[in-house]
């Protein structure tokens, strides 16, 4: 036991050197853009401020935003997902599948469960011993079910999912921003002390030529550094904001999440607003913001009624009726979109109505 439990310690004390080596570069970007560019290089005091000023806007959000990626917890199936202890027993003490997945599927006839495996199983986690809700997978790094998990990013030492996926994509344009003002600013000085370099002589240097300190050297790799994060920090920001708006995470978009009637990357597409509203909030003005304000529980999304699992839904909310077709089937809350909804590849309108029992 002890060798494994220092085996662990050192492994997650290794996990933070990527946090580490993020953590130095600013503070060392901190310092080359405050001291070295505007304070030592930049003559004109107005030019200062102003550089100065959106500067450590642009740091506060990108600092806030990435630390909120990093301390916010995975969230974790609650305990309903979790199987009773006699059907625990009788889960574990079985050895045929088949068995074992009757047992499953009595167990979570009353849950919001929809997904299904590859086989058309109930996704279970023997790990965690736990029936996985809609879009949670286990996570090797961090040893537990993590809900509406994206992946694990090592950048920030922690799993990407439902409790802090809005943190992490403006992590991500935050940096883009702080990169692209770095390099914006710091281009022309970086042209004149490249210059410098190159002219040697004092005769071939301009009246206005900057002097040659070590500010150069500063600049020079400042611009360096910022246009090649900005480079790498573009795709990765560009392709998750695509899947904000088609409401997928990264495992889905791999592979697809499957349904009763099959697989369907779609199947959690609710439409261009609502996509993003889910991640950010339907509050517009704390869009930009890094609090928390995700739609959910993480536990029950809502679906395309188009991909309803006829067999769920049986159970689930007597009070509420939804029309599909002309059939009148029990329905929950949560696939209940609005009165009128139009999936978002132009497929028909299906018309959803509300009917309570006296």
């Amino acid at each position: 036991m002890a060798p494994s439990h220092v085996l662990r310690c050192c492994q997650r004390g290794l996990s933070w050197i990527p946090v580490i080596f993020i953590n130095l570069v600013v503070c060392w970007s901190y310092y080359a853009y405050v001291m070295e560019l505007c304070i030592y290089t930049i003559p004109n005091p107005e030019e200062q401020v102003i550089y100065l000023v959106v500067f450590h806007l642009s740091f506060i959000m990108f600092m806030w935003s990435y630390w909120k990626t990093i301390v916010s917890r995975p969230t974790n199936p609650s305990k309903e997902f979790c199987l009773p202890k006699a059907e625990k027993e009788q889960y574990e003490k079985e050895e045929r599948a088949e068995v074992q997945q009757e047992i499953l599927k009595r167990v979570s006839r009353g849950l919001p469960i929809y997904t299904r495996t590859g086989g058309g199983a109930i996704r279970y986690c023997d790990h965690c011993q736990v029936i996985k809700p809609d879009r949670c997978h286990h996570c090797s790094t961090c040893d537990q079910c993590v809900l509406k998990m994206d992946h694990h990013c090592p950048w920030v030492n922690n799993c990407v999912g439902f409790s802090n996926y809005k943190f992490f994509v403006l992590f991500l344009g935050y940096s883009m921003i702080y990169c692209l003002f770095i390099a914006g600013t710091v281009l022309q000085y970086f042209i004149k002390f490249w210059t410098l370099c190159r002219r040697r002589a004092a005769e071939n240097c301009p009246q206005n030529q900057l002097p040659d300190t070590h500010a150069k050297f500063h600049v020079l790799f400042l611009f360096f550094v910022a246009t090649m994060f900005f480079i790498s920090i573009l795709s990765l920001f560009t392709y998750h904001l695509w899947l904000v708006a088609k409401n997928r995470t990264t495992i889905e978009a791999f592979r697809a999440p499957m349904f009763r009637n099959g697989a369907d990357k779609s199947g959690f597409t609710l439409g261009f607003r609502k996509n993003v509203a889910e991640v950010f909030g339907d509050q517009k003005r704390y869009w930009l913001f890094p609090i928390y304000t995700s739609l959910g529980d993480g536990h029950t999304f809502p679906t395309r009624l188009v991909n309803i699992d006829p067999e769920q839904l049986i159970g689930d909310q007597p009070n509420s009726k939804c029309a599909l077709d002309g059939e009148s089937v029990t329905n929950s809350h949560n696939h209940l979109l609005d009165e009128g909804h139009r999936t978002e590849d132009g497929g028909p309108t299906v018309t959803v109505t509300v009917e309570n029992e006296s």
